[in-house]
């Protein structure tokens, strides 16, 4: 991966994290901890969205959507670890 491509990768992430953080209220970590969160969103939306035949289409507000769902869902499961 080229470092041009990380860098965008990367900003995806945070922005998909600050929106995750804002449709998931109370269950977030503060700014920097979302960004965190979605970056790694990032990474189970770009493993797991596949693997369902989920396809939303390509360009940056795609994987930004992708990065959301992503980061929702990895949100929601730390939600679910914390309580217990």
């Amino acid at each position: 991966m080229e470092t041009q491509s990380l860098i965008v990768f990367l900003v995806i992430g945070a922005i998909a994290g600050w929106i995750a953080g804002q449709i998931m209220k109370g269950r977030g970590f503060g700014l920097i901890g979302n960004i965190v969160v979605g970056i790694v969103g990032a990474f189970v939306a770009g493993w797991l969205l596949p693997m369902a035949g989920i396809a939303i289409g390509g360009g940056i507000i795609a994987s930004i959507i992708d990065a959301v769902i992503g980061a929702v869902i990895l949100l929601f499961i730390i939600g679910l670890i914390k309580k217990a």
